[in-house]
């Protein structure tokens, strides 16, 4: 629900900042990012972005953080139970504890508290602090909630996720809503309440001081891509000729994506964190029928003595009807020659009816099989103009899957013979798997004349519960290096 309500607000004011196109690619950046990046015109100094003049507002936003965490432990005591209700000795005993790593659900440590931290950023950054006096405020008002405001001991993850995700979103944010704030094609009205919704910390401020911060942060007019779409298909018809599958799909999708400060625009340099990112979010639900899977079914064979013997054998069979909700999120951010990306996506994935005759172990309301959760990367990248050196991070948690070695074992007893082990039995032989990381790390080389020399390694961290090795999970690492050559263009001589 947090997700859907932060996109939400986003599309909400954002609608307004540009034209809205119709989508055409699956990837936010258009290609002009690729072929002018190198030449964007990068200042390297981090200079002051407080954007108010002399005025200095240092108390007023320390103020609001403590008010605005006082009040929300307020109401998560009263709508959530025992961990908010706080006191003096609550307090004390975690300021006299050590700092641990919380276990939280994916949608409270990557979406609460990272928003929750923007609310604190926003507080400083609209009174005309800098990026990095208001990225302070947000660490101290993540430190306050971890102390103050949850009688669990504090978290070392949830201070980097509301304290540093939290200026990262809180400045994409502020950046957007100012960009609404510009526009004087849009109602002063709607701009009002288009950048509360975006960012409410920058709109209570506005709204309750009124010429004492009512002055638009400059964005200096950066070139700006926009879209939303809302958007349905389904299969009309299809032919499948000799194949054995026959999906038909519907799909309901809703999509929002901006990039900001597109590079080539005369004029426009990149002096300030963040005067380059992109962002977008896409909310999908869909339904999908004749779903094929191969299904272990057993069958009396007759040996050549006229004796019967049973056997395992795999044949392909319709499940029935399934679905898939959730999220995908890509956002990505560029200072001088380093460049930040990363993606999400979750989903669930639910058996919604079971096909008659179908003789699998899937039942209706059962996840599907080896459809990880949430999948989600990382990449970071510095680049000149002859070189790049990148490290990208992917992660895919929460999946359910056959344990292969149990299976495998039921399958085939001691005297050789295969064991009937299909249908419902299967389920007993399901696990959870917790998650499996992969890091690559890869340096290109322009050498000229249209050649790219290009050396990678892949190293992968596995934290599964793997082929039931171990009841608590193996860590496995393997490396692998690979160098190739990639040419582009023509090679003359």
């Amino acid at each position: 629900m947090l997700a859907r309500a932060v996109l939400g607000l986003v599309v909400a004011g954002a609608c307004a900042l540009g034209p809205v196109a119709a989508r055409a690619e699956e990837t936010p950046l258009p290609s002009l990012w690729t072929e002018r990046f190198r030449q964007a015109p990068f200042e390297a100094s981090f200079s002051d972005d407080r954007w108010l003049g002399e005025r200095r507002e240092y108390w007023l936003p320390l103020g609001e953080v403590v008010l605005f965490d006082a009040l929300l432990n307020l109401v998560n005591r009263h709508t959530i139970g025992n961990e908010y209700k706080s006191t003096i000795h609550s307090i004390r005993d975690n300021l006299h504890s050590s700092w641990t790593i919380d276990r939280d659900p994916f949608s409270t440590n990557q979406l609460a508290h990272p928003y929750q931290g923007s609310m604190h950023y926003g507080f400083a950054r609209s009174v005309g602090l800098s990026f990095w006096e208001s990225t302070g405020y947000a660490l101290a008002g993540s430190a306050l909630w971890e102390i103050a405001g949850e009688t669990t001991p504090p978290s070392a993850n949830d201070l980097i996720n509301t304290g540093i995700g939290g200026s990262f979103m809180g400045e994409s944010l502020f950046r957007l809503a100012s960009l609404l704030l510009e526009n004087d094609e849009v109602p002063p009205l709607w701009r009002e309440f288009g950048a509360a919704l975006i960012q409410p910390s920058t709109g209570f401020n506005r709204l309750a001081f009124g010429k004492r911060f009512d002055q638009v942060f400059a964005s200096r007019n950066p070139a700006t891509y926009s879209r939303a779409d809302v958007g349905f298909s389904g299969t009309a018809e299809q032919t499948t000729g000799t194949s054995t599958t026959k999906l038909d799909r519907n799909e309901l999708q809703a999509d929002y994506a901006i990039d900001y400060g597109l590079p080539g625009k005369p004029g426009y340099a990149y002096r300030r964190p963040f005067d380059l990112f992109s962002f977008q979010a896409t909310r999908f639900d869909q339904r999908a029928t004749g779903l094929i899977q191969n299904v272990a079914v057993a069958v009396d064979t007759q040996l050549r003595g006229g004796s019967l013997e049973r056997r395992m054998r795999f044949q392909l069979e319709n499940v029935g009807e399934i679905t898939n909700r959730g999220w995908e999120m890509q956002a990505g951010l560029h200072r001088g020659a380093l460049g930040v990306s990363g993606t999400l996506t979750t989903v669930d994935s639910r058996v919604r009816t079971v096909a008659d005759g179908y003789l699998g172990d899937l039942r209706v309301g059962d996840r599907m099989l080896a459809v990880p959760a949430r999948t989600s990367s990382l990449a970071a990248s510095w680049t000149q103009p002859r070189w790049t050196l990148a490290l990208t991070a992917t992660r895919a948690e929460d999946w359910v899957n056959y344990d292969r070695v149990a299976l495998a074992r039921a399958y085939t007893g001691a005297d050789g013979t295969q064991r009937d082990v299909t249908g419902a039995r299967l389920r007993s032989y399901w696990r959870d798997y917790s998650g499996q990381t992969h890091l690559r790390l890869s340096a290109s080389r322009d050498v000229g004349r249209g050649l790219t020399l290009t050396q990678g390694g892949l190293d992968l961290l596995e934290h599964v519960r793997s082929m039931g090795a171990a009841a608590n999970g193996v860590l496995q690492l393997e490396s692998a290096r690979t160098m190739y050559i990639r040419t582009k263009g023509s090679l003359s001589c």
